[in-house]
C-alpha cells in the first residue's frame, strides 16, 4: 500500500469554522468542519468519492493559519509561545482570534519558535524516583 502525501491548507473562515483545501490531479477539493480531525476525515472521503483514493493511503501535510494551529494544538499557551517568540502576547491573541493577520515575517517568527520548542521537548527525558 503506497502512502500518498498531500499538502492540506487549513484556515479559519467566518466564525469558528475551519476550511481546508487540497489539490490532487489538478483538481481543487475543499470542505469545512469544526475541528481539524473532522476536516481531514471529510477531505479523505471526498478523495475517495472523486478520485477513488483509499483514505488509509492518504497522509496530509498540514499547513495551518494561526487560528487553526492553536485550535489543533490547544495545549499551547498563547502567552508562553509569545514570550518565547519575543512578541506581545496580546498581539498573538489578536492573530489567533482573527482580529489581525500576521505578516509573513511574524508568521515565520512564530513557526520558528514552535519548532525550537518542539526540539526542546524531544530532548526532554522523564525519570522516576
Amino acid at each position: 500500500m503506497q502512502i500518498v502525501k498531500i499538502p492540506l491548507t487549513i484556515e479559519r473562515q467566518d466564525g469558528k469554522e475551519l476550511w481546508g483545501r487540497i489539490e490532487y490531479n489538478d483538481n481543487l477539493i475543499t470542505d469545512f468542519a469544526n475541528t481539524v480531525d473532522e476536516l481531514e476525515s471529510k477531505i479523505k472521503a471526498l478523495l475517495w468519492d472523486f478520485e477513488e483514493l483509499d483514505p488509509q493511503c492518504v497522509e496530509f501535510i498540514p499547513q495551518y493559519d494561526i487560528y487553526a494551529l492553536f485550535q489543533k494544538f490547544d495545549f499551547l499557551k498563547i502567552s508562553t509561545v509569545a514570550e518565547h517568540a519575543g512578541m506581545n502576547p496580546g498581539l498573538l491573541r489578536q492573530y489567533v482570534s482573527g482580529a489581525k493577520s500576521p505578516s509573513l515575517e511574524q508568521a515565520k517568527k512564530i513557526e520558528k519558535t514552535l519548532h525550537m520548542l518542539a526540539i526542546e521537548l524531544q530532548e526532554a527525558t522523564i525519570i522516576t524516583s
